[in-house]
């Protein structure tokens, strides 16, 4: 065939070689790539008898604690129920990193698909036009992630880190209600820091787990001597909280300019453009929880009420 009639077959599309994958026997057609980390690939797939969508995420694993992370990710979300937080439909393991020292192996999580895509995607668009979102709307989705990180703070024995909360881990269903994604940072919550090289084990896992833009100051610089607890998820939350508003984390410019995110970050300097079109009780909410100080930022429980008090106070006004 000449170049031309390849040309033509590629711009078609050749059904003949989309990629088919079986997971415990049930077959998925590869329809296209959603997505591609530093840890995973995520592939729009269909169901090749239901024709029903879903989002396949693949996991390489080169060894036995990268396949432990990726087990750990879908227990965590099997054992959680909770409308807000998304569940593993199905998976498999590919391969034997737990057997061969040095192997590797693939895990397949299936997970629903969210054809409104991530927060993320959404903010994007919105950006092009500056359609800000009015303050109930943004509230409305905003609480729909309060109730998903509520739920991870409340898992026992011990509570649950996301420790990567941002818009691109959050999706929104039909109906425009926020599901949290991406448990693969989740962790337990409270950690005793006891000495530097415990300090220095969870800095470096932070600078490889957690987005920069949305790392809590005390990941930054861990003291030798300290406990970090859930509150780190309530500082990636007021940054989630300023992205719904004004379309970009607090620190995205920075970050963009070169400058250093870190330092930004322990500034605690929260910058609000000047024709924001919110009210100083947003404001107010979202400088609640990007304080600097661990010990001096709310629980959730906190954030969820003075979020409602807000939606009570706007509805009043109408």
């Amino acid at each position: 065939m000449n170049s031309m009639g390849w040309a033509i077959l590629f711009k078609m599309g050749c059904f003949c070689t989309r990629e088919n994958v079986i997971i415990n026997g049930t077959k998925y057609t590869v329809l296209e790539q959603v997505a591609q980390g530093g840890f995973s690939i995520i592939d729009l797939v269909e169901n090749s008898t239901t024709k029903t969508k879903y989002a396949l995420k693949r996991m390489t694993c080169h060894g036995i604690e990268d396949q432990q992370i990726a087990l750990k990710e879908i227990q965590l979300s099997g054992s959680i129920n909770h409308k807000n937080i998304i569940n593993v439909v199905d998976y498999q393991i590919k391969g034997n990193a737990d057997i061969v020292i040095n192997a590797t192996s693939e895990v397949y999580m299936v997970l629903p698909y969210y054809k409104n895509g991530s927060l993320q995607d959404h903010l994007n668009y919105r950006a092009r036009s500056k359609d800000f979102m009015s303050e109930t709307q943004a509230l409305h989705i905003f609480l729909g992630i309060c109730e998903g990180l509520k739920a991870l703070h409340e898992t026992k024995p011990d509570p649950i880190a996301h420790r990567d909360l941002k818009t691109a881990n959050i999706c929104l269903s039909d109906t425009m209600e926020a599901v949290l994604v991406d448990l693969g940072s989740a962790t337990e919550a409270r950690v005793q820091i006891c000495g530097q090289q415990d300090a220095q084990r969870l800095q470096d896992l932070a600078e490889e787990r957690c987005s920069i833009v949305y790392r809590a100051p005390e990941l930054f610089n861990v003291q030798s001597y300290c406990m970090i607890d859930e509150r780190t998820d309530i500082w990636s939350l007021g940054c989630v909280l300023y992205s719904l508003c004004f379309f970009k984390c607090p620190f995205d410019y920075v970050y963009e300019k070169g400058d250093s995110v870190a330092l930004a970050v322990l500034s605690g300097n929260i910058i609000f453009p000047e024709d924001s079109p919110y009210s100083q009780d947003m404001h107010d909410l979202i400088t609640f929880m990007l304080r600097v100080n661990q010990m001096e930022r709310p629980y959730i429980y906190s954030v969820i009420e003075r979020a409602n008090d807000i939606i009570t106070k706007s509805e009043s006004r109408l």
